[in-house]
């Protein structure tokens, strides 16, 4: 198993939802918003709808681990507790695709990720 990329990837995305999820609960911040929001970014597979290349820029856009780092940093530099948790809301949301497999996609198909390929 560890010779396996994919298997290993996946690994540290569990490492990355657990240390992010341990983050957000010493934080106290609300679960009712974690619940509420944990599903959001899925959101941007919307752009499918438009093609599969602009449905992959707009799906990669909203799965790239930069944008909520920054949110959260945002928030920490500022004391704002809400871009906090929006960061590592959606922080969790990208490593838990991760963990399963959902990966950032290729314009050619959806099922094309950078972890695999999906069936």
């Amino acid at each position: 198993m560890l010779t396996r990329p994919a298997y290993l990837l996946r690994m540290e995305d569990l490492a990355l939802l657990a240390g992010a999820l341990a983050l957000y609960a010493q934080m106290h911040l609300g679960w009712v918003l974690f619940a509420v929001l944990f599903l959001v970014p899925d959101l941007f597979m919307l752009g499918y709808l438009s093609s599969p290349r602009v449905g992959a820029a707009v799906y990669n856009l909203g799965h790239f681990m930069v944008l909520p780092i920054a949110a959260f940093a945002v928030g920490y530099a500022t004391g704002r507790g809400g871009w906090m948790a929006v960061g590592l809301i959606w922080f969790s949301h990208i490593a838990f695709d991760r963990m399963l497999g959902f990966g950032l996609k290729y314009a050619g198909a959806f099922k094309d990720t950078h972890i695999q390929h999906l069936d």
